[in-house]
């Protein structure tokens, strides 16, 4: 798919900035506060995550770092990034992934519950996202490949009571998974709260493979809304 956003190999200045423009991004749009993360993959060897604070306060030209996929994490670097590791390991198609703290997505997890692909937006998830079942934070090596596995190939996975974490072939497109994840979860917990979800409508199978697309600009334009206002954009 051609779109606007950055490639494997670039100067790293370019993805530097990737990074933080999703990173603010993502904080702009209440899916992360205090907590959470982004990356970006350098090339077959190594990434590069934003800065270990919150992302809403990641200044203009403030550097991430860089991380090999297969080894120790740097010091700094937050202890969940290991999960970032595992998933840059084991799935060749992503280039992007970002951490997460969506409210609704959230909520909807303490059900044991992952948004079901009711809308356009949940149809990039369809049937709908797996759920890892444990609220503990993934600090140890053997919990980052677990969780790892429970992603498989797709887009996003989601952590009981803890966020979730979406994947991507950009770092741009993991925070439009974000997006339409908390979309989702949000018509999720209204369809439950209708007491009527034997009559709440999903996409079936084929009709999700047509709907999940990228073209016409929809990455693009989402990402444009998620970063307008942004200083390094409105500096320019």
């Amino acid at each position: 798919m051609e779109n606007d956003f950055g490639s494997l190999e670039e100067p790293i200045e370019n993805t530097q900035k990737r990074v933080r423009l999703a990173a603010r991004a993502l904080a702009r749009h209440n899916l992360v506060h205090a907590y959470g993360h982004v990356s970006a993959r350098l090339d077959d060897r190594k990434f590069l995550v934003c800065a270990p604070k919150p992302m809403g306060l990641i200044q203009p030209g403030e550097e991430g770092s860089v991380v090999l996929i297969n080894g120790e994490l740097p010091n700094g670097v937050l202890g969940e990034v290991r999960c970032h590791q595992k998933i840059y390991a084991a799935r060749k198609d992503v280039n992007g992934i970002c951490r997460v703290f969506p409210r609704n997505v959230m909520t909807l997890s303490t059900f044991r519950k992952t948004p079901k692909a009711r809308l356009g937006f949940g149809s990039y998830f369809y049937p709908s996202p797996p759920l890892w079942d444990d609220p503990l934070l993934l600090r140890s090596d053997q919990q980052a490949s677990d969780f790892a596995k429970s992603l498989g190939n797709n887009r996003a996975i989601v952590m009981r009571g803890n966020g979730a974490v979406c994947v991507a072939p950009t770092v741009e497109e993991s925070i439009v998974m974000a997006f339409y994840l908390e979309e989702s979860a949000g018509t999720e917990l209204a369809v439950m709260a209708s007491k009527a979800e034997n009559e709440s409508v999903c996409f079936t199978e084929a009709e999700s493979k047509v709907r999940a697309t990228g073209t016409g600009r929809i990455y693009e334009r989402l990402w444009d809304y998620m970063t307008a206002g942004d200083p390094e954009i409105s500096s320019q």
